[in-house]
């Protein structure tokens, strides 16, 4: 269950990041919503799988790794964003410390 309210808090955090993108400074209203609200639900998501025991280094860890990751996708594929080589190997480096903070704590 720790699971499934993490991947609902990342997912609602992608959501509201790219809805940042879009909302062009808080210039467009749905946008801003989502923003707003999708970082509501993120935090209430996370907070329940802290609840319900997951410790908050690997929550964090994974939280972030994740949306780093797919927000740097998200931009290549639908923002005409580019990625070097350097940024490759930086978000590589992020998901690495994470799988290290993941099996530390095993």
């Amino acid at each position: 269950m720790t699971m499934l309210f993490l991947a609902l808090a990342i997912a609602c955090e992608i959501t509201a990041t790219v809805s940042l993108k879009l909302a062009e400074g808080f210039t467009k209203l749905a946008p801003s919503i989502v923003v707003v609200l999708g970082y509501i639900a993120a935090f209430y998501f996370l907070s329940q799988s802290l609840k319900r025991g997951m410790p908050i280094g690997v929550a964090y860890g994974i939280w972030s790794a994740i949306g780093v990751a797919a927000i740097a996708v998200i931009g290549v594929l639908f923002l005409s964003e580019h990625l070097t080589l350097i940024q490759v190997g930086g978000i590589a480096l992020v998901i690495l410390g994470v799988l290290a903070l993941e099996l530390g704590a095993a």
